[in-house]
């Protein structure tokens, strides 16, 4: 029930009695405002809202706090929470059709009724009930559980005490009140994406095929395509982070930059808040939508950020089929039967009418049986059939894990969170602390292949996906190749903690989704197993240009927030630096100042020669020249492969300006440009617009130009936005910049921080908070952080929510 929303003016302080105890607030509060306390003991909370929408949220316990974040979650993303609740219970065939595509934020089922199958295999084998009973630290402790219960009781309130202006689910059906277990359901989801709910489609409806079916005949290489399905840099999943310690800062305190680059739609998007519960947690911070934990944020003492880790969660197990049986298999000679799951799933027709489809599902010791990975057929033969082995699916420690960081005050208390916990499924973690205190770790739960384990037991499929991408498929008929247990492991077949490479009080460290190694490229970090990523190989331009601009700033010195927030939207574009004066040379020498494009027609480039070589280096929205050079660089890199795009190869003895100097000379740099320049003019996009005309979002009518560029260009603040010539260019940003901070300490018990949620606290666009933060992206700002009580209650447009059940 809400019962009071009002300016500061109208506040007494001491209203905040009821849930915090008189002794958590000033000595001056006034007494406690009785008549807001729910009676029954319901639950309640307060919520304080400051500028943007950001809530401030006040419980005396766990389940209090929950209530208040389910309630404000509510508020601002109802309509996609519940559409992630649709998927959860395996519903979205019922609602919306088999053939349609979900959104993919809690799995990568290409169709609905893929999905379904998924999340209804899940449900109906009691997967996260079993995990609810382990007790913790193993399993979820007392204190997860009641938020996620705090949580679905605030987001059930809301539900009955609100009605849904969003046109998205205004009158919709499908909006229905959650439990404690749908929202533990939602965290379990997500501990997977790096494993087997990227690999849905191959498992939920398998059976055995032909005697003569093969894995060879028609499919693509195995290497490339195992490395193409877990590479980080270049898909939805990404980020950057950087910790500097304090031998580089004004004030000998630590700073961290954080920028995880997140799907802009969907249920993958963050959302900001403040959760307190005085004298027992205060952070702030984004929150991934459905989770009651701060995920990446900061504290009065510490702050950290995730970046996707090149951490390879799953590995496979090829079995070998029992002479005449295809349902068992053999390890060690013996067989055993494999679990057969039929699984059914309501799906609405074109015609309106509602049929059951049920699909099989086979699972072994290991894990559930798979046909498929990615682009690679695992074709189920007579002789063998693959599982997948993915321990995330037995890890519900993550909401522990981002509880315990939450209260972490320093650096060595973030590694004793993820040594206690060891949740986090597919991310590093970068943290720096007031004390001046740096750290990288790629504390992640892997399964435990050892390099030794894969050369032992590999099969001849994992011998190509091993080296090429992490990928074990190893040999299932010999128990000699279990994956074994380390001692520190609270999970069996894990990595335990002193395993996980990491890197302390360097003066920088930082991660752009490459693997550990060059966290700091003065202090590289080797001999981890391959699992977790590579070494000695070239790193993107991404992590390339971080290096080099993190380094640069570390060596300067005398580092502020300030500096943090000028490199956030630098917007410096490191495939341009290399290769831009290039290309325009190479482009001025054309003969005719002509080039044949990929149609075979000749194209007169001339006005992009002086366009590139006028080009500042930058994405930013007032750049000229950049939009043809990022068209160009898109069509070079489809067109050249990578061996022969540069003259100087890449050196592990230079991997940060290794390989350089673009060849010029292949003929697909011609053609390349050709096209690029074709494309424009087609569109009728000049050569040297700025970015910023043709680089925007709509928000409510209004075009909004955004800033940044795709990761193959190396951009730190990163966007991938869809390409719609007839619209004007870049016109819907899918994935990039999301949840920005930039946090440093003072010495005060206030921290400074800058923080930008880039597509603003809501999505729906009848709310203030739809674009507002995008607005602000567009102008290269970003919000002052109001975490202690002071700036709180300073705040000019501070409104205060008071919420319980009833």
């Amino acid at each position: 029930m809400l019962l009071i929303r009002h300016r500061l003016r109208a506040l007494t302080v001491g209203g905040l009695v009821l849930l915090t105890g008189a002794t958590a607030l000033p000595a001056s509060a006034a007494a406690p405002d009785r008549t807001d306390r729910p009676s029954g003991g319901g639950l309640s909370a307060v919520i304080r809202y400051t500028e943007y929408g950001i809530p401030h949220i006040v419980g005396k316990d766990y389940a209090q706090l929950g209530f208040g974040q389910g309630w404000a979650q509510a508020a601002d993303q109802v309509c996609t929470l519940a559409d992630g609740f649709v998927t959860l219970r395996g519903e979205r065939s019922r609602h919306f059709g088999g053939d349609a595509a979900p959104d993919h934020s809690l799995s990568s089922a290409r169709t609905n009724l893929s999905s379904d199958l998924y999340f209804r295999g899940l449900r109906e084998a009691k997967t996260v009930e079993k995990l609810l009973e382990r007790p913790a630290p193993v399993g979820p402790s007392k204190q997860a559980k009641e938020l996620m219960r705090g949580w679905a009781a605030g987001y059930n309130a809301w539900l009955r005490q609100n009605k849904i202006t969003d046109p998205a689910c205004r009158t919709a059906d499908w909006v229905r009140p959650v439990t404690a277990l749908d929202v533990a359901r939602r965290g379990h989801a997500i501990t997977q994406l790096g494993g087997r709910g990227a690999v849905v489609d191959g498992t939920t409806d398998t059976r055995p095929q032909d005697k003569k079916a093969s894995r060879v005949a028609g499919s693509p290489d195995p290497a490339k395509a195992s490395r193409e399905l877990f590479d980080r840099r270049g898909n939805d999943m990404g980020s950057n982070a950087v910790a500097f310690s304090g031998s580089t800062t004004a004030d000998g305190r630590g700073l961290l930059l954080g920028n995880p680059h997140y799907p802009w739609q969907g249920g993958r998007r963050f959302w900001q808040s403040q959760l307190t519960i005085p004298g027992e947690l205060d952070v702030a911070g984004g929150s991934l939508l459905g989770m009651p934990v701060v995920t990446i944020g900061h504290n009065a003492d510490m702050a950290w950020s995730h970046t996707v880790a090149t951490g390879t969660a799953m590995s496979l197990y090829e079995l070998k089929t029992a002479p005449g049986d295809p349902y068992s298999y053999l390890v060690d000679g013996k067989p055993e039967r494999m679990t057969e799951r039929a699984v059914t799933v309501p799906v609405r027709g074109k015609d309106g009418r509602t049929t059951e489809v049920t699909r099989t599902q086979w699972w072994t010791r290991f894990g559930p049986v798979t046909t498929r990975l990615g682009n690679i057929p695992l074709p189920w033969t007579a002789g063998s059939v693959h599982t997948i082995v993915d321990p995330n699916v037995a890890n519900l420690r993550i909401t522990d894990t981002f509880l315990a960081l939450g209260k972490a005050r320093g650096v060595r208390g973030v590694q004793d969170a993820l040594r206690r916990t060891q949740g986090l499924p597919w991310v590093n973690t970068i943290a720096a602390d007031s004390r001046g205190h740096s750290l990288y770790t790629q504390s992640q739960v892997l399964p435990r292949v050892t390099d030794a384990l894969a050369e032992r037991c590999s099969t001849p499929l994992g011998r190509q996906t091993f080296p090429a991408s992490g990928l074990a498929v190893l040999d299932g008929s010999r128990r000699d190749c279990a994956l074994g247990d380390d001692p520190d492991a609270l999970q069996p077949g894990t990595f335990g903690p002193a395993a996980m490479p990491t890197l302390v009080d360097a003066p920088y460290a930082e991660n752009s989704n490459d693997s550990p190694w060059l966290a700091n490229a003065d202090r590289p970090l080797t001999g981890y197993p391959r699992i977790f990523g590579d070494v000695g190989t070239a790193r993107s331009l991404r992590t390339r240009g971080g290096i080099e601009d993190v380094a640069a700033m570390a060596k300067r010195g005398k580092l502020k927030v300030a500096d943090l927030e000028r490199q956030q939207f630098a917007n410096r574009a490191p495939a341009g630096d290399l290769a831009a004066t290039d290309v325009a040379k190479a482009c001025a020498a054309l003969p005719g100042g002509k080039a044949t494009g990929s149609n075979g027609k000749a194209v007169d480039v001339s006005a992009a020669c002086d366009a590139l070589a006028g080009w500042d280096r930058t994405v930013k929205t007032g750049s000229r020249g950049a939009l043809l050079f990022d068209r160009f660089w898109r069509a070079l890199l489809d067109t050249v492969p990578e061996e022969r795009l540069w003259r100087v190869p890449f050196s592990a003895a230079a991997p940060v300006t290794t390989p350089n100097t673009l060849n010029t000379a292949d003929p697909g740099f011609a053609k390349a440009l050709a096209d690029a320049v074709g494309e424009l003019r087609a569109a009728g996009i000049a050569l040297d617009a700025p970015l910023g005309e043709h680089q925007f979002v709509v928000r409510n009518g209004k075009r909004i130009p955004v800033s940044g560029g795709t990761d193959a260009l190396g951009i730190w603040n990163m966007i991938e936005a869809r390409w719609d010539a007839p619209r004007g260019g870049y016109t819907e940003v899918g994935h990039g910049s999301s949840y920005i901070q930039a946090v440093g300490f003072d010495g005060s018990g206030c921290p400074v921080a800058r923080t930008l949620l880039t597509y603003g606290q809501s999505s729906n666009p009848l709310s203030p908070h739809y674009s507002d933060q995008t607005e602000l992206f567009s102008a290269g700002r970003m919000v002052k952080s109001r975490f202690c009580e002071k700036d709180i209650l300073a705040s000019p447009k501070l409104e205060v929510v008071r919420v319980s059940e009833r």
